[in-house]
């Protein structure tokens, strides 16, 4: 008896094999897989390319040439580049009979889709397509190639070969239902892989396809702004949550603080809120810091201050309706409108009670940290982070109508898109203006050179008389106590010496002070930064040379007083027109009335 035939084993197939790898790696990206296509490979497949791999109709199918033969990732790049026909909007569903796009169309859909496969790289490039792309969308591209016609570069971008890779079809009314918005469903797709890179670049996730780490919901409220709330989406995308316990608890931190310069928001992670009052909580601080409310308190009380920002900043979120205000919280709708500043005011006349609120710090400490808790991150300029962060957010907002804004909001947001003048800026002009410059006489007293042309017409020459010298100076008491920095002291001294000599002022009267002042007499502009020595480094007593400048029979009633100082002095009052430089985190311990400069 013979035994039975063995079946023979079916051979393997490379073309079959090379473009399941291909679409393997198609669907790796969460952004492409999103968007429900389906393939057709059958051989007799009449919508598929003769001489290309694949061509998308705009009922969602990529037709695939069934025995062409390529590696994987070409065969990715060509199912990606279909795929993105879709997402883009150029074969959109619809039903009825469709009018097939031209030429012109085909090839810039082409080129639009290649050029935003060089920033989004899938599979493969093909070697013979151009490096480069021209810019503009697909309808300026198609309308300038209708006039110029299309450059030979840009002619086969596609992926069917000479044949156009996209086709109009009626949708199959018996599928059911409405036709796809393909490109909604890209968008979409776009945001939440952004978001989910936002939330690895952060440390909230170790994985794009969610990976073992459960997000907490704070951190849900974090990558909500990203993908979901423009307005402060750029802020939340640079902010770093730091959710301990024991940080938490040994600086007392009720539910949370914020510090600007680390972009960091301090969570306390045992307080238990839903996602609402998460949104709210973040968007609080980070208003905060977005705002500036730490360096506007200017020589208010912090606390006060940051009490009335809780005011103003949680009535603002009331009205926007972002997330549920926890229970607790600082709110009157009797200060809407209001801006911080004038609410600080009207707390004003009872200090005590206002003292016993709390915000989400706890009672009687504030929110806003003076300085990271932990190692900040680097920042090169947290101005124009912040700055940037909320002015792109706003427009954004805007565009997309995404909601009511407060217009106390929008005014703030539009008064930090126009920052102020720099410090050393602000100075020149109080040199302009209060600085005179010296102006020359004339008199034929000294005549000037005649003219070859009119050699026997004497003319006026120009002088500068003693007295109009003298008028032109001005004074500098220089706090040299031991608190001083020495980079203040160069930067504030440079950008004197330079004003003064450009507005040919020969000599400024400089008095040290510290213990006891140290009067140096008129001392040349090009020497006030470069030879002066430091006499004293004992305590800071700056009222002594004021007044020695006020008693001073050479020094003019009218010239102005300059007091370089970091705010470690006793209490000053100038009776002339005067202006203080300090450094940038430094604050006066009385109410200047004159201009004050902070040094960067």
């Amino acid at each position: 008896m013979s035994r039975p035939r063995k079946q023979d084993a079916p051979k393997p197939d490379p073309a079959a094999e090379a473009f399941a790898e291909g679409m393997r790696l198609v669907r790796a990206n969460r952004a492409l897989a999103a968007i429900g296509f389906s393939t057709c490979r059958q051989e007799n497949c009449v919508m598929a390319p003769r001489d290309g791999l694949v061509s998308v109709d705009s009922d969602g199918t990529l037709h695939v040439h069934s025995t062409r033969r390529a590696e994987p990732a070409a065969w990715a790049w060509a199912i990606a580049h279909a795929i993105i026909h879709l997402g883009f909007g150029h074969v959109r569903a619809a039903t009825g009979e469709r009018e097939q796009p031209d030429r012109f169309d085909v090839a810039a859909r082409c080129v639009v889709v290649n050029r935003f496969l060089l920033g989004f790289p899938i599979g493969q490039t093909p070697e013979d397509l151009p490096a480069s792309y021209p810019d503009g969308d697909e309808e300026q591209l198609a309308a300038r190639w209708r006039r110029d016609g299309i450059p030979p570069a840009y002619e086969r971008c596609g992926t069917a070969g000479p044949e156009p890779d996209q086709v109009l079809v009626p949708w199959n009314t018996w599928i059911g239902g409405t036709p796809p918005d393909w490109q909604i469903a890209f968008a979409h797709a776009l945001t939440r892989t952004m978001a989910t890179a936002m939330d690895m670049a952060g440390g909230r996730r170790t994985s794009m396809r969610g990976g073992p780490t459960r997000l907490q919901p704070w951190e849900k409220a974090l990558s909500w702004f990203v993908s979901s709330y423009p307005l402060l989406g750029g802020i939340a995308a640079g902010i770093t949550l730091v959710a301990d316990a024991e940080l938490a608890r040994a600086h007392h931190i009720s539910v949370a603080a914020v510090d600007a310069e680390a972009a960091e928001i301090y969570i306390n992670p045992l307080r238990r809120f839903g996602d609402e009052e998460w949104r709210f909580v973040l968007a609080h601080e980070m208003l905060h810091a977005a705002l500036r409310h730490g360096d506007r308190c200017g020589t208010r009380d912090p606390y006060l201050f940051n009490v009335a920002a809780d005011y103003v900043i949680n009535g603002w979120l009331c009205e926007m309706q972002v997330g549920t205000m926890p229970e607790g919280l600082l709110y009157d709708p009797e200060l809407k409108g209001l801006s911080a500043e004038e609410v600080y005011d009207r707390m004003a006349g009872d200090l005590r009670r206002m003292r016993r609120l709390a915000t989400l710090r706890g009672k009687g400490a504030g929110d806003i940290l003076g300085g990271p808790l932990g190692s900040p991150p680097d920042y090169v300029d947290l101005d124009e982070f912040y700055r940037r962060g909320l002015g792109h957010g706003l427009d954004l907002h805007q565009q997309q109508e995404r909601g009511y804004l407060p217009g106390g909001l929008v005014e703030e947001i539009r008064a930090l898109s126009h920052p102020p003048l720099p410090w050393d800026a602000r100075l020149a002009r109080w040199f302009d203006e209060f600085v005179p410059r010296p102006e020359p006489v004339r008199t034929y007293a000294r005549p000037a050179r005649r003219q070859a042309a009119t050699p026997d017409i004497p003319r006026a020459g120009r002088y500068f008389p003693p007295e109009e010298i003298a008028r032109c100076t001005f004074g500098v008491v220089l706090d040299t106590s031991g608190s001083m920095d020495r980079t203040l002291l160069g930067k504030a001294l440079g950008a004197i010496a330079s004003y003064a000599e450009a507005r040919d002022v020969p000599a400024a009267r400089v008095v040290f002070c510290d213990a006891a002042p140290h009067d140096a007499g008129y001392l040349p502009v090009t020497e006030i930064a470069g030879r002066v020595r430091v006499h004293g480094r004992g305590g800071t007593v700056l009222q002594p040379g004021i007044d020695l400048l006020h008693r001073a029979d050479d020094f003019p009633p009218g010239a102005p007083v300059l007091v370089i100082t970091d705010g470690y002095c006793d209490v000053l009052r100038v009776r002339r027109e005067h202006a203080y430089l300090i450094p940038q985190n430094g604050r006066l311990p009385f109410t200047a009335r004159g201009p004050v400069f902070r040094v960067r």
